[in-house]
């Protein structure tokens, strides 16, 4: 089991949490059945692996936590204390707050006190000391332990608040406030709860005032200072320990601190958006004043009643408030209902109803839903607290200003259930409960509304309501009866029919079937009204399936109340309604023409003596549910076809009540009713409903006739008609309707309009001639009466959506109407006074498009209009009727050419109009924004004879439009998302590079301020200003300046447990990286890519070191990044941009390379970063090295930036590019010598640490600079060694490393002073735990000995290292043993035995294997032998190394002094093996060299 737990314990942190969880589970499994061991398991494990990581510490504290809960009564009492103790240590062993950790092991301590409580505020207590600061997680487990252990922790928290008290003056961090209010919370509810339940207490005699004073003297810390803290967290937790804390105050405080108390509570409402802990903590607050009878609470109930409502308003209105969690505003506004508002109801209940009341009159539709809100809580509270039932006394007043204060469908919903609220409690049976039946059968009557939901929402509620009423709330079964019947007959309650149908139908059935007496009704006594009774359902009789289905439900009824009716009634109809029923349901709507036209006679008839009654039906009818589409499933079972029968039915209705109604009251009612209806249906494409409409139009004519002539008529719907008239000839040509209409149809619409002649002879030509020449006539008439540019418009207007239509025949018939309305105009204009043509732009933006038009009459016809336009403008410039002028008469010999169809033809017509020349420069504006809309024509042609005739606008007088230019870029970037032609886009990216070679800096900043992530079209706007290398250029220069000057991020705190800071990425450096990223998209900006390259490659490098580690900003939408390219703002895109700038510079050597070693992977990783950029460095410096000099230039400044990310980056570079020799070929030693000199000194140690790889790469790159750069390379080299601020001495390695490659190249007379110096700095690092730094010391070793062959000095150096070196050469790690081989044969000539350097030199290479003990047995002999003196000092050397890390060293040594015992006096023999036994543990290794 042992080793199963150990096993166990190892995996507990893998990388799976599916793992993590099993192995947990089974440690659990194994602790419940010896938890003592497992415990001791655990406890070892931790205590054997101080450095293990803190996750796999915090699942071992976790696993102890487990088996302590579950096993708590089976573990031994020492193991207990043992437990405590560890939980202990673990949690305060780091000063810092490292929640994970040190609350794991806080929860062993709670879970340890639920029953061992004393040991554990021994331990605990021993680090709450007096006068010192206790840790955060010593604190939190205190407050913990309160609330897990309640009658346990209680007795000890007055000896705990008297030593917290002094504490809380000391707490000055934000995390230790919040944990002291935490706890001083959880205390006061431990001890209310404890002085609750006094008779299970271990201590009766407990009292509150036991705590008073400690408590108020924390409560006026907390209140007086901590509350007003800027932390939000902090001041809810203090807002809610003074809530706790106000129980247990003496009273005289309590009652002094109100007045301060409540409206501080009060105003943390508008700090905090956490509104539930506050409202809990005032709850607490008014609860303690009113338990004591507070007389200050009085002085506050006007603000306080104030303050509540105004949450419960906002809380209510969870509809306007979508992007809060909805669960939070429940139980924020039930909180303060039902807890906050009883304590003030039961101590004011007169002021509490008239406060509600008067917030019910305001119109403020939120105060009215709180209001509603609370009245429905008190109402519901009726029945428990006495006190409510005076608001039975006044309730006449009421039920009016309940009903009163529904101002729409959401308030009514509320008045709904506070309604139902009252039917529940009894007070529909008092004075005023009809009013509120009322109520809820008007609603129940509210018509369907298709577009919205709301009235049948609010509707079905108000059904649902009725039907409770019937059916749960018995009392009110004699208020609703017979009260109910007399709703049935109202008109305004028809639709409410089917509802109170079911309802009466229940109480009837239950009232005859209980042979109740009062089931029998006096309609004389109650008005007569019985009557109209068997009619009331009457709308089941003609429309049996319309209005939610009357007809079934008033049978039904009928058939109940037959005794009520007629005694002989019942017998009749208990026989006939059944039938009648069962016929409703193959009842449906009519069909066929003559059955129609039967209707719609019929209808006729009626109008002719009811002409009012008569048109009042027809529009209810129009507006019923029987023209609704339903949706979902139920949509299935009604027939479009008949939906559209019935319409068309509706439309001849209308032609044949004007045939029949009376001459003197037909014409007021043509506009107002008829026509109204009609028009509401001329855009349908059902054949049907348009031939009801040509026969409702002649119907109309041929009945009005006579009446026009007699009477002066102004027919005020003609402006509206006519535009819906103009595609007549289509709406009676796919007709091929043949039928006669008569002459009085013209006569009807008179001179004015006689394009809408109806004549359909055989032949559709003629009708399209007849037509256009009546519809010319009345534009001719219309512009007559206003003959003004605004005239002109108001007629145009009705013909522009044409000009675009897909159909050909429909645009030439557009532009040929618009060109015979501009002749005319033209002919008949006189202009006395100097008048603008204020829409000649908007009229030249819509017709020079339709000169590419691909039919070539619209061509002909564009032209023709334009040439006519352009002289009515001349005409409003002053000149005469007959002025020629030569610019717009060249549009005459342009109109020949139009007849060529190619497009090159055409766009070159286009940019030929002199309309840019003759345009004043006010009207400009307008045209242009009108090709902006003629950019998404349907027509591809003229979409882009648009963009052409834009290009050409913007290029000759663009300059003069600085303030649009903005807004013409949002335009342009919004018609990028509609155009689909990509030779259009094409001519938009033109427009944008056109405005940027005009307005540079306001494109670029209106550009670069889009909201991130860019979009597709954004993107599309960049790259199109990569098109001219000048520009690129211009504008490259501009981001690169602000990007180099910019910060590129701000230092954020995490929270407010975690005092670390993060890096959140600024805005516009963002930006900007996108944007040249997009622009170097472009293949045409290659030009200015390459001559900008090392100020790009530059910016962007630096752009790289700022990114790393760093998150993007919360103004970026993240949830929208896609996939997609252009939409990846991730901190990412400044390696995506370095990327295409090289692919852009065709460098793809370089970025074959990169892509080979992954180094953009590596770049973007924190931790590996300097490696990505030394392979980028050396991949720029292999097959870039001619662009490294300017490169170089560009970054030297930035090493003096004070962001250390980018100086890291940086040295990185520089480092790499030292390794290679095109920095002497390039003459570029010297600059990056000196900045690696510089940077030795720099704070970073990262910085640091790559300075010293880079004077090191020297020696690989340009070796013959070795001795010219000597003493400032040995000079770094040493004070690299001899770095402190190196927690994991990089910096040393680095030097030790560099050092050794140095010595290599060095002369002897550079070196020779300081080989003992650099000889005494390796010595330590040759022991070190490190493998590399023990590896790199060695060779250093080796390295340095050529410099002291011959010096004695030196040789005793040798000596001293050489059993260092010796056992070394068993070291665990490969690499440190051939280390040692090396360095041994390199050293050998010096060590002073010709035998002993044979042997080196024969048995220590690298690639051969070596038999340690021969070679130790050897050695030792030579040893012996050449140097007999020295054996003690050997003897001594060994001594050290018993206390080594690695046993293979332990072993070696140990053999070492074997193998010395027959030359080694016994005494010193002796203490060797005395030594070795109290130091090696007996491995295998170390007990065979003991016996050798």
């Amino acid at each position: 089991a042992s080793e199963v737990t150990l096993a166990l314990l190892d995996a507990a942190n893998d990388r799976d949490s599916v793992v993590q969880e099993q192995v947990r589970k089974s440690i659990l499994t194994l602790g419940k059945q010896q938890p003592n061991k497992v415990l001791s398991m655990c406890q070892d494990y931790l205590v054997k692996h101080p450095k293990l990581v803190i996750g796999h510490r915090v699942l071992i504290l976790q696993t102890i936590e487990l088996v302590v809960k579950t096993k708590i009564d089976d573990i031994s009492y020492p193991k207990i204390k043992s437990v405590i103790s560890l939980a202990s240590d673990e949690m305060t062993r780091s000063k810092e707050v490292v929640p994970d950790w040190q609350q794991a092991a806080s929860n062993i301590l709670v879970a340890v006190g639920n029953k061992h409580i004393n040991d554990i505020m021994e331990e605990i207590l021993s680090k709450f000391q007096p006068g010192v600061l206790p840790h955060f997680f010593v604190v939190q487990t205190l407050a913990s332990l309160s609330d897990s252990n309640v009658y346990g922790m209680v007795p000890f928290l007055n000896a705990i608040l008297g030593t917290m008290l002094p504490m809380l003056g000391m707490a000055k961090q934000d995390n230790m406030k919040w944990v002291f209010s935490s706890a001083l919370s959880h205390f006061s509810e431990s001890i209310l709860e404890y002085l609750a339940n006094l008779d299970k207490a271990p201590d009766p005699t407990v009292r509150k005032d036991t705590f008073s004073s400690e408590i108020y003297a924390a409560y006026d810390i907390l209140f007086c200072s901590w509350l007003q803290s800027r932390e939000p967290k902090l001041r809810l937790t203090v807002a809610a320990a003074v809530g706790s804390m106000s129980h247990l105050m003496a009273h005289d405080k309590l009652e002094e601190q109100l007045p301060k108390l409540i409206p501080t509570i009060i105003s943390l409402y508008k700090k905090n958006t956490e509104h539930y802990v506050i409202s809990k903590s005032l709850c607490q607050v008014l609860d303690a004043s009113v338990n004591m009878g507070s007389r200050v609470l009085e002085t506050q109930i006007d603000s306080l009643l104030t303050t509540l409502h105004q949450q419960v308003d906002t809380h209510t209105a969870i509809y306007k408030k979508p992007k809060v969690p909805q669960l939070v505003r429940y139980l924020s506004v039930t909180y303060m209902i039902c807890f906050l508002l009883p304590p003030v109801a039961n101590t004011f209940p007169d002021r509490l109803i008239v406060f509600v009341l008067q917030k019910l009159e305001n119109s403020n539709e939120r105060n009215r839903m709180g209001s509603l809100a609370v009245l429905r809580h008190l109402i519901n509270s009726s029945g428990k607290t006495e006190s409510f039932f005076f608001f039975k006394n006044p309730w006449r007043v009421y039920p009016r200003k309940l009903v009163c204060a529904g101002v729409n469908h959401i308030v009514k919903q509320r008045i709904v259930q506070v309604i139902s609220a009252m039917a529940h409690h009894g007070y529909l049976e008092l004075e005023g409960g009809d009013l509120l039946v009322k109520f809820i059968i008007q609603h129940c009557a509210l018509p369907d509304t298709y577009y919205e939901v709301t009235n049948e929402a609010l509707r079905s509620m108000c059904d649902n309501t009725l039907h409770l009423f019937t059916t749960t709330v018995g009392r009110l079964t004699d208020v609703l009866w017979p009260m109910l019947l007399f709703y049935l007959t109202p008109g305004q309650y028809s639709n409410a029919t089917t509802p109170l149908c079911k309802s009466l139908i229940l109480l009837a059935t239950k009232k005859r079937d209980a042979q109740e007496p009062n089931f029998y009704i006096d309609f004389n006594e109650q008005g007569g009204s019985h009557r109209d009774l068997p009619f009331a359902g009457h709308p089941g009789w003609t429309h049996p399936h319309v209005r939610r289905g009357h007809g079934g439900p008033s049978l039904s009824l009928l058939k109940v109340l037959s005794p009520n009716i007629h005694p002989k009634a019942e017998t009749v109809w208990a026989k006939e309604i059944p039938a009648l029923l069962s016929c409703l349901e193959g009842t449906g709507p009519f069909s066929g023409s003559l059955a129609q036209r039967g209707v719609a006679v019929g209808i006729g008839l009626c109008a002719r003596s009811h002409l009012e009654a008569t048109l009042a039906k027809l529009d209810d009818f129009g507006k019923s549910d029987a023209f609704k589409k339903a949706s979902g499933i139920f949509g299935l079972l009604k027939n479009d076809v008949d939906i559209e029968k019935m319409k068309s039915t509706l439309i001849l209705c209308y032609g044949y009540v004007a045939l029949y109604a009376p001459d003197d009251l037909i014409l007021s009612r043509i506009d107002s009713d008829i026509l109204r209806n009609i028009s509401k249906h001329f855009n349908t494409k059902d054949l049907t409903m348009k031939l009801s409409l040509i026969q409702s139009v002649g119907l109309i004519a041929k009945a009005i006739s006579s009446v026009v002539r007699r009477q002066d008529y102004m027919f005020v719907r003609k402006q509206e008609l006519m535009g819906v008239m103009v595609v007549s000839p289509c709406v009676a040509s796919s007709l091929h309707y043949k039928s006669h209409v008569t002459e009085e149809t013209v006569v009807f619409f008179g001179d004015d309009w006689t394009c809408l002649s109806l004549r359909l002879p055989l032949f559709p030509q003629e009708l399209y001639t007849d037509t256009f020449n009546a519809l010319q006539e009345l534009l001719r008439n219309i512009l007559t009466r206003d003959l003004t540019p605004d005239g002109l418009q108001s007629v145009f207007k009705h013909i522009e959506a044409w000009l675009s239509s897909n159909q050909d025949h429909e645009r030439e018939r557009a532009v040929k109407t618009t060109a015979h309305i501009l002749d005319f105009y033209f002919s008949n204009l006189k202009v006395k006074n100097m008048v603008t043509f204020h829409n000649l732009g908007a009229l030249l933006g819509r017709l020079a498009p339709r000169c590419t038009d691909p039919n070539p009459l619209v061509r002909t016809a564009a032209i023709d209009c334009i040439y006519r336009l352009l002289y009515i403008q001349l005409r409003y410039e002053g000149f005469s009727l007959d002025h020629k002028d030569e610019s717009v008469e060249s549009l005459i010999t342009l109109r020949e050419r139009l007849n060529n169809p190619e497009p090159s033809v055409l766009y070159k017509t286009c940019s030929e109009l002199i309309i840019s020349k003759r345009l004043p420069q006010q009207q400009l504006n307008t045209l242009i924004f009108m090709l902006f809309e003629g950019l998404v024509d349907p027509q591809s042609n003229c979409s882009r004879a648009s963009s052409v005739v834009l290009n050409t606008l913007l290029k000759n007088r663009g300059a003069g439009l600085q303030d649009l230019v903005s807004e013409m870029l949002e335009v342009l970037h919004i018609r990028l998302q509609m155009i689909s032609e990509e030779q259009v886009k094409v001519a938009v990216a033109q427009s944008i590079l056109i405005l940027a070679t005009q307005h540079l800096q306001t494109v670029i900043n209106t550009l670069i301020s889009y909201p991130l992530p860019f979009d597709n079209w954004s993107c599309e706007m960049w790259i199109a200003l990569g098109a001219d290398s000048n520009l690129a250029s211009q504008i490259m220069e501009m981001l690169m300046e602000k990007l180099n000057i910019m910060v590129p991020y701000v230092d954020k705190k995490e929270s407010m447990m975690r005092s670390g800071l993060s890096k959140v990425a600024t805005s516009h450096p963002l930006a900007m990286t996108c944007a040249l990223k997009e622009m170097m998209l472009n293949g045409q900006s290659q030009d200015a890519v390459v001559s900008l390259f090392p100020q790009l490659f530059s910016s962007l490098l630096v752009r790289l070191g700022s990114s790393v580690g760093v998150s993007l900003p919360k103004d970026i939408n993240t949830n929208s990044i896609r996939s997609d390219r252009k939409n990846s703002p991730k901190m990412a895109v400044g390696f995506d941009a370095l990327r295409i700038l090289l692919a852009r510079a065709q460098l793809d050597d370089v970025v074959n390379r990169l892509d080979q070693e992954g180094a953009w992977d590596k770049m973007k990783d924190p931790q590996q970063h300097p490696t990505g950029v030394t392979l980028l460095s050396r991949a720029m410096a292999r097959h870039a090295g001619p662009r490294l000099p300017a490169i170089v230039e560009c970054l030297c400044p930035c090493l003096n930036n004070i962001y250390e990310c980018q100086r890291v980056t940086i040295t990185a570079f520089f480092s790499e590019l030292l390794s290679h020799h095109v920095v002497t070929e390039l003459m570029m030693m010297d600059v990056l010598m000196n900045n690696m000199m510089e940077r030795i000194s720099d704070p970073c140690c990262t910085v640091r640490m790559l300075a010293v790889r880079g004077l090191g790469n020297i020696a690989v790159g340009s070796p013959e600079k070795v001795n010219k750069y000597a003493k400032e390379l040995l000079a770094a080299m040493s004070s690299g060694m001899e770095e402190k601020d190196d927690p994991g001495k990089h910096i040393t390695l680095e030097a030790m490393s560099g050092l050794s490659k140095v010595l290599v190249y060095l002369d002897k007379k550079n070196v020779h002073l300081l080989v003992v110096y650099i000889f005494m700095k390796i010595k330590p690092f040759l022991e070190s735990e490190n493998d590399e730094i023990r590896c790199a010391s060695i060779m250093l070793l080796g390295n340095l000995s050529k410099f002291g062959s011959g010096e004695p000095v030196f040789k005793d150096q040798i000596h001293n290292v050489l059993v260092s070196l010796l056992l070394h050469l068993n070291d665990p790690n490969l690499q440190v043993v051939k280390a040692c081989k090396y360095s041994m044969r390199v050293c050998a000539p010096v060590v002073g035995s010709e035998l002993i350097t044979t042997m080196f030199q024969n048995h220590l290479h690298e690639d051969k294997s070596l038999h340690y003990g021969e070679f130790i047995n050897d050695l030792t002999k030579y040893i012996i032998q050449d140097f007999p003196g020295m054996l003690n000092f050997y003897h001594i050397t060994v001594l050290q190394f018993f206390k080594s890390n690695w046993a293979e060293v332990r072993a070696g040594a140990a053999m070492f002094i074997g193998r010395c015992q027959n030359s080694s006096g016994c005494d010193v023999l002796l203490l060797s093996l005395m030594a070795f036994i109290y130091f090696v543990s007996s491995t295998s290794q170390c007990v065979s060299a003991l016996c050798l």
